[in-house]
């Protein structure tokens, strides 16, 4: 039996533990029982973005993005249709840097849409320019061990 991790409610927040071979098994919050894992990117502003890459122990997928940006908007159906292909092993987070310029300054994002792969609370790899759902998952795949 693997150890338990930890996996952040994309609807309350609250940090669940649960079984890694559970993940599959469409579990939910023990606080506001919603599921914990819905195939859709979650859009989040500073504190969720630090409180869902700090404690997930999922590996964290962010897309860095902005409403005036062509290439975001043909981008965001691939990144939508990624996190139902990569979930519940990855999480997919959007950020829109207009209205979180703190993030995309700590971040140091120079061009958009780019997209940076967190494990740990660690940014470990990141992707500038628009990608196809098949190159965005094929992308993440590559960085993570195991798959």
């Amino acid at each position: 039996m693997s150890d338990p991790i930890h996996v952040v409610c994309p609807q309350c927040d609250a940090v669940n533990r649960l079984a890694q071979q559970r993940l599959r098994d469409a579990p939910v919050c023990g606080k506001c029982a919603q599921a914990l894992f819905a195939g859709q990117p979650l859009e989040v502003d500073s504190a969720r973005f630090t409180k869902h890459v700090a404690r997930n122990d999922l590996p964290v997928l962010v897309d860095f993005w902005a409403p005036w940006c062509g290439p975001c908007k043909m981008m965001a159906p691939h990144f939508a249709q990624a996190a139902a292909q990569l979930e519940p092993a990855v999480r997919l987070l959007k950020v829109d840097t207009e209205r979180h310029q703190e993030l995309s300054a700590r971040f140091a994002i120079r061009s958009i849409p780019t997209i940076a792969l967190f494990r740990g609370g660690s940014e470990i790899a990141r992707q500038a320019g628009a990608m196809d759902a098949r190159g965005i998952a094929a992308w993440v795949q590559a960085q993570l061990p195991h798959g």
